[in-house]
């Protein structure tokens, strides 16, 4: 009687089984901030800044402590999020607006900064190409600083773009409020705040494309110079300065001034109102249901300004900042929240770095990756997952290659990073740096003429990777007089001197 009864039952529910139509892809939102530092996020420890949605996101997903952007400055590593390459093989591996070849170099410098591409090209398959013909709608809103028209996030995938130009920053119309002078984003009423309104639009993108998967890319011009907050913002974080009675300590970084203590009240205002646009379209997220199917990412391009045009935030305990291979200029925020896949609440350990998300997000949206890719990234599924490692397995090497001289007072160098050992080749003085990130995550106790083994090793992994990427170097400036001031860094000044270029990244 039983097996009477049950049979019909069990072949009805494996008809309705059969005949179900696969889960749906997950939606895809990922948050790209402009010079973020690590350390500005309160669940990264920052006491000044207020972040309270993005420690939320932290609690509901994965917070990494070991990310990694490509390089210090930022169209190379957006390049990167967007292709899954090194900055060497797309080209751009400098900021675009930079001087391009050496024959235009006119600073006194040792060296000559090798040349770079001023826009990614349109044969790259981009994370959104690759999206969209796996049956995703793709949205763009804000910084591009890949290319002239013509190479804008319409022309790369993005079947919507609000406000990706050729720009590094907002530095048309009234910059950080309306009027814009954006020719891909039109005004909103005068005053209207960027930060809200590129919130707006991609709330508006969900709102209208829930039914079927879809990939928003929210690129923050923010936190980005020119310092420029909501005035309730900036009188809030004033009082708590005086009230906490913060002030500006400075240390030394070459040349240059490194500040000290997160009290600029104009950044942490800027600060809090990026994160509340990432609020608002959280929030789009929860009142559509949409949570539980969507991937959220949360990143930086670089590491926070700490030594030029303003040099609005502190880094420690990292070393430098944006323009710098030391951890201040690459270690970045990293919190993925995945429902079904991350332990909310995790902390990962795990050293990654910014072409992982590309191969991460097209295997998530069931999307191919070309069979040209060669694999600079990996799949963080397994890691998000912590799944164990294989006893045997080695550590991963992770690369950076800056041919050049940037605003902020760094120079040339190529650096890799294996386990804990952090190596760092400085191309003016032909010179190694060995770290050992566990022991000394401040970068002072250089140990290369110790540990000699590990330098070899070390410098072979280098070596090898500048040539599978095919990594253009700097070369002698017959020019140099080393008699005369150097021109190394020259282009912002440090100690809190603020100097902003229409061209700078």
């Amino acid at each position: 009687m039983i097996r009477l009864f049950l049979l019909p039952a069990v072949l009805l529910f494996s008809t309705r089984l059969a005949g179900a139509e696969p889960p749906r892809q997950p939606n895809i939102v990922f948050f790209l901030v402009d010079d973020l530092g690590q350390r500005d996020l309160a669940c990264y420890g920052s006491t000044f800044y207020e972040t309270p949605h993005l420690d939320r996101l932290a609690k509901e997903g994965a917070l990494f402590t070991d990310a990694y952007s490509t390089c210090p400055v930022c169209s190379p590593s957006r390049a990167s999020i967007l292709t899954g390459k090194y900055p060497q093989r797309t080209g751009i591996t400098d900021y675009i607006g930079a001087p391009m070849k050496p024959e235009q170099w006119k600073r006194n410098t040792k060296l000559l900064p090798a040349p770079y591409s001023d826009r990614l090209a349109l044969e790259e398959t981009t994370m959104a190409e690759a999206l969209k013909a796996a049956g995703y709608a793709t949205f763009f809103a804000g910084k591009w600083h890949l290319g002239p028209e013509g190479w804008f996030p319409e022309d790369q995938g993005f079947e919507i773009n609000k406000g990706g130009i050729d720009r590094g920053g907002p530095y048309g119309g009234n910059k950080y409020f309306s009027p814009y002078g954006n020719p891909r984003l039109s005004d909103g009423p005068p005053g209207e705040h960027l930060p809200d309104r590129l919130a707006t639009e991609t709330a508006s993108f969900i709102e209208a494309h829930k039914d079927k998967p879809f990939f928003a890319y929210f690129s923050f011009y923010s936190v980005h110079t020119p310092l420029m907050a909501r005035p309730d913002l900036e009188a809030k974080y004033k009082a708590k300065k005086e009230k906490l009675g913060l002030k500006a300590e400075w240390g030394q970084e070459d040349t240059r001034q490194v500040r000290q203590v997160q009290e600029h009240a104009v950044y942490a205002a800027m600060v809090e109102a990026m994160d509340q646009a990432v609020g608002k379209v959280l929030a789009k997220l929860d009142e559509l249901g949409l949570k539980e199917n969507t991937i959220v990412v949360f990143t930086s391009d670089n590491g926070g300004l700490s030594t030029s045009e303003g040099s609005p935030t502190a880094n420690l305990p990292w070393r430098g900042g944006k323009g710098w291979m030391y951890e201040g200029g690459i270690r970045e925020a990293l919190l993925v929240r995945w429902p079904g896949v991350v332990q909310p609440g995790s902390v990962i350990h795990e050293p990654v770095i910014g072409t992982d998300f590309y191969p991460t997000l097209l295997a998530a949206g069931s999307a191919a990756l070309p069979k040209e890719y060669p694999g600079d990234g990996v799949d963080l599924k397994p890691v998000l997952k912590q799944e164990p490692k294989a006893a045997d397995a080695a550590p991963r090497t992770l690369y950076w290659h800056y041919p050049h001289y940037g605003n902020q007072g760094g120079a040339p160098a190529t650096a890799v990073r294996q386990g804990d050992w952090k190596l760092i080749h400085w191309f003016e003085e032909d010179a190694y740096e060995l770290y050992n990130l566990k022991t000394d995550p401040a970068e002072r106790n250089n140990v290369a003429a110790t540990q000699t083994e590990v330098v070899t090793t070390l410098k072979a992994e280098m070596e090898r990777r500048v040539k599978d990427t095919g990594s253009l170097l700097p070369t002698s400036n017959p020019a140099y007089d080393a008699s005369k001031p150097s021109g190394r860094g020259a282009g912002g000044g440090g100690g809190g001197k603020k100097k902003e270029k229409a061209k700078e990244e």
